[in-house]
């Protein structure tokens, strides 16, 4: 996910990273140590020949005092363009959709406490729930709701619908 900036981004982004810096009053250096990344990889970062991970983004966004959110959107891996309020709402009529999938999957990415497996495992589930629920609205009658959760069934939790797991009983 960090490596699809193409050349244009790259140089925007380390253009808008020196700006960032510079308004903070931070050299190179003290950029790289409180971000805690190699004084070198941040100036070939700044000159748009290193492309950084989420994660080393996330990192100079705290640094910086930025919204890792914002150097996401410079490095083109969110849009930045606001949701429409029905798509905020869940509606599928905007582009709130892919947005929203953006902006899971860049948090996903900028996890520093999960590892690379962690992560791709994590997104492959997300992807596969996104295709199944777009399955679903395809062939769910207008008014159905909870699929998996129908009386005297078990839902996706392992749970009946009094909340209990199939061996278990109030009061016992």
């Amino acid at each position: 996910m960090a490596n699809i900036l193409g050349p244009k981004h790259v140089a925007q982004l380390g253009a808008y990273i020196r700006e960032q810096r510079e308004n903070a009053q931070y050299s190179l250096r003290q950029l790289a140590q409180a971000a805690g990344v190699s004084n070198p990889y941040l100036s070939q970062i700044e000159r748009g020949l290193r492309k950084p991970s989420a994660e080393i983004l996330q990192q100079l966004a705290k640094a910086l005092k930025i919204s890792a959110e914002t150097l996401y959107v410079q490095a083109g891996l969110l849009d930045g363009t606001p949701e429409p309020a029905a798509a905020q709402a869940g509606d599928e009529t905007g582009n709130g959709e892919a947005s929203a999938a953006s902006r899971v999957l860049a948090a996903i990415a900028a996890d520093p406490t999960l590892t690379r497996r962690q992560k791709q495992i994590l997104r492959e589930i997300y992807e596969t729930f996104r295709a199944e629920s777009r399955a679903e609205s395809v062939v769910a009658p207008a008014g159905a709701s909870r699929p998996y959760a129908t009386a005297g069934t078990n839902d996706a939790a392992g749970t009946n619908e009094t909340g209990l797991a199939p061996h278990e009983t109030r009061g016992e």
